[in-house]
């Protein structure tokens, strides 16, 4: 039996619940758990100690009673807080450890932890008590993170809690482990809750064990300290890390006392020598070369541990143990002092990391943007007609939606062949089943120079429209406004997003969370001006929203106004199916003239920015032919290009002739192959084998159009501008087989229903939505 101990410890630090959308008005509650991952053992972690740090919220009404420990399922709960009102802040700012007790592995945890977040929930009591009130509290969201065998030995990362789309939140939470010795050997798997780390507890064990010393070393007791060991160099890695990143110094100056155990040191000589060297340590600045360290271990000279008597095994353990209680108690007291810095350092290092760690799921490519006019077969040809079938002539497999499709289903069945074995804290809403994760196809198309003034161009007749100065809307000083120093200016970033046909103003709520969680300090406006009337004209949903968007803008640039200097202003449009058009429209509108120089980037969910010409779901082109002819629903009709006998007399046609794209910095197409209510090519803002085949007037047009937005979102050689499409392929399986996956509305209304293709886009290109 091995006497040679050593536990796992996990700190969870709990900073702030930000409340996003949480329908409900009451009581909340956190309760966190911990389990081994392997359902071979029930074990799980115990509530070790908890600190309570200073908290601005300590003593309001938002916050009732205490943090509770539950000895028979060894949770955590925080204390109950009160939510009234939406983006409200709770700060809770407690610091909660859990121990393992590692005597099932022979040296490394192999196995993974599960943490366990659980949102729990109460109503307000109007009469009565609002602890008796939680005493009933029911779980009501679970948000799970998975800490790989790699990350156990030792972690310093960032971990937000999300819950669910119907418990939208953020809870800040950092989260630190690291491998300590246990004080004494247990045979049980459960560690005593009033189990606590301290000198005079560590020494207690000491005498017991050397009363069982014999001259035979445990192959287990070496695979044991070499554990603690690497434990010990990634612990002072990470400390090293934290310090120069936040330019402040953590005080390890007693560490080569605390390793009293000469012949060990010199066994491991680097280690005694990056303790005499942060000894010095000035400012987070170290010196004596410790930004090289790659490790505090001689691993030849470890390997003389199998040499050792049980005596001296011991002492080098305990030894090294002490190093360990040191380091740990020294970096538990430093996040303290700095609790607002080592949370925003780790915060900022989560978010660069969100590219690297969700490109399993994403494809990216580049393409070039079409220099020359795009044209269809017969154009610039004899005027002699071609007599040949258009469609009968082209295989299914050769569409360009079944080739993005068998792409990116090509791409899945590769991740269920690939392990993830990483060292990051893993999100199970996203690694629980990633094969079920959708595939985001990033096509990012450079932009080519704007084509010349030419007869093929339907630029040539519109003319450049200069940006005008929103300072004239202004009653305040406007030269003292364009003399302010950039350090106080304020920026005003507005975003708004506008549902689609018979769509509800909070159907885009799931990406503005995630805008929100890029960049909290948006403005947003959920569009009402449509709601209960996308059956008429897109005109007049247009004009109506134009007039909500100025009304809204102007309030909150006066606000901004008396507040302080209004430095710059981005407002971005993020619109889904014909919500799309209705922006379009809008940005045409008179009225948004003035503000045209301050667009800043345009995110499209499946919209029909073609119409609905070369539609190759015959499914959904009879249910138009029907809606069209038993109601009378005008967008339908502007839609298919039938509101006028002359198809160049049609209202998108014209649109496509107007600027509405041409001042927005950025332009995010998002589309999917798999939604049937959108033709593919409408949705990407491309041209089609069908069109490109077509010699009629029809195909022409269809042509025309494409090239007018195209010029638009051509850059000027003065500009810069972003133009992404970006394919989002579900996972079909989770529709299962009803009439709406039979039509293609599914994915259509799943970009409504889900945020992970969101978090996808949105995380892996933040410079976009800040």
């Amino acid at each position: 039996m091995a006497m040679l101990n050593i536990v796992q410890e996990i700190a969870i630090y709990i900073d702030r619940f930000h409340n996003l959308d949480l329908f409900q008005q009451g009581w909340y509650q956190m309760k966190i758990t911990m389990r081994w991952e392997d359902s071979e053992y029930v074990s799980v972690g115990t509530p070790a100690r908890i600190v309570q740090y200073e908290a601005s919220d300590i003593g309001s009404s938002s916050i009732y009673g205490a943090w509770r420990i539950d000895d028979i399922d060894n949770s955590f709960s925080t204390r109950p807080f009160q939510i009234k009102y939406a983006r409200q802040d709770i700060h809770l700012c407690t610091m909660i450890t859990f121990r393992f007790l590692l005597d099932r592995f022979e040296g490394l945890p192999t196995t993974a932890v599960i943490m366990k977040f659980e949102l729990m929930y109460a109503p307000t009591v109007q009469n009565g008590s609002n602890l008796q009130a939680f005493l009933d509290a029911s779980s009501c969201a679970i948000h799970e993170f998975r800490l790989p065998p790699k990350s156990l030995s030792g972690l310093h990362s960032y971990c937000p809690v999300y819950f669910d789309a119907l418990h939208y939140v953020l809870v800040d939470i950092t989260v630190h482990v690291s491998i300590l010795r246990a004080t004494s050997y247990h045979s049980a798997l459960k560690v005593p809750s009033n189990f606590g780390i301290n000198e005079a507890v560590v020494d207690q064990g000491y005498g017991m064990l050397n009363r069982e010393l014999d001259d035979v070393v445990d192959v287990k007791d070496v695979i044991r300290t070499k554990a603690l060991l690497t434990a010990h160099d990634i612990l002072l890695e990470e400390l090293l890390k934290l310090s120069k990143a936040i330019d402040l110094t953590i005080d390890i100056s007693e560490l080569v006392s605390k390793g009293n155990n000469v012949e060990f040191l010199n066994y491991v000589p680097r280690a005694s020598q990056v303790a005499s060297n942060v000894e010095v340590s000035v400012q987070g600045k170290p010196q004596n070369g410790l930004e090289g360290l790659n490790g505090a271990l001689d691993f030849q000279n470890v390997e003389k541990l199998h040499s050792f008597s049980k005596s001296e095994m011991l002492d080098c353990f305990n030894s090294l143990g002490d190093q360990m209680l040191y380091l740990w108690n020294n970096f538990l007291k430093f996040h303290r002092d700095n609790k607002t810095k080592v949370l925003d350092f780790l915060r900022d290092a989560w978010a660069e990391d969100r590219k690297a760690e969700w490109s399993i799921w994403m494809l990216h490519s580049k393409v070039e943007m079409p220099h020359h006019y795009i044209k269809c077969e017969s154009h610039g040809s004899s005027t002699k007609p071609k007599h040949r079938r258009v469609s009968s002539s082209l295989k299914v497999s050769d569409e360009p939606p079944q080739t993005a499709a068998t792409r990116a289903e090509l791409h899945r069945r590769s991740i269920t062949q690939m392990r993830i074995n990483n060292r990051s804290i893993q999100d199970m809403q996203v690694f629980g089943d990633p094969s079920r994760m959708p595939i985001v196809v990033v096509e990012r198309v450079m932009n080519a120079p704007r084509r010349t003034i030419s007869d093929n161009s339907y630029m040539k007749h519109i003319e450049l429209m200069e940006s005008h100065s929103l300072q004239t809307q202004f009653n305040s000083a406007t030269v003292d406004n364009q003399l302010m120093s950039k350090v106080d200016a304020f920026t005003l970033k507005i975003v708004v997003f506008v549902h689609g046909f018979q769509g509800h103003h909070l159907d885009l709520q799931l990406v503005r969370n995630q805008w929100l969680l890029i960049d909290p300090n948006i403005e947003f406006l959920m569009s009402e001006a449509n709601e209960d009337k996308t059956s008429g004209d897109l005109r007049e949903m247009g004009q109506r929203l134009a007039q909500e968007v100025i009304s809204f803008l102007k309030r909150r640039m006066d606000k901004a106004s008396r507040s302080g200097h209004l430095g710059d202003i981005r407002i971005s449009f993020v619109g889904h199916s014909i919500g799309n058009l209705i922006i379009r429209t809008t940005i045409a509108d008179s009225i948004m003239e003035p503000y045209l120089g301050y667009l800043h980037t345009y995110v499209s969910l499946s919209g029909p920015h073609l119409g609905y010409l070369y539609n190759s779901s015959s499914t959904f082109n009879s249910g138009l032919w029907l809606l069209k002819r038993l109601t009378d629903i005008r967008c339908i009709h502007q839609l298919t290009f039938t509101d006028d006998p002359d198809i160049q007399k049609t209202f998108l046609y014209n649109l496509c002739k107007l600027k509405t794209l041409y001042h927005f910095k950025h332009i995010i197409l998002v589309s999917s192959p798999q939604d049937g209510y959108v033709p593919y090519h409408s949705a990407r803002i491309e041209s089609c084998q069908a069109a490109v085949h077509d010699t009629s007037k029809r195909g022409r047009v269809f042509l025309e159009m494409l090239n007018n937005l195209l010029d638009q979102i051509r850059a000027n050689s003065s500009q810069h501008r972003v133009f992404m499409r970006c394919d989002v392929n579900f996972d079909t399986a989770a529709f299962g087989k009803n009439f709406d996956s039979f039509i293609g509305r599914a994915a259509h209304v799943e970009f409504l229903e889900s945020d992970i293709y969101a978090r996808f886009i949105m995380w892996s290109f933040p410079q976009f939505f800040r």
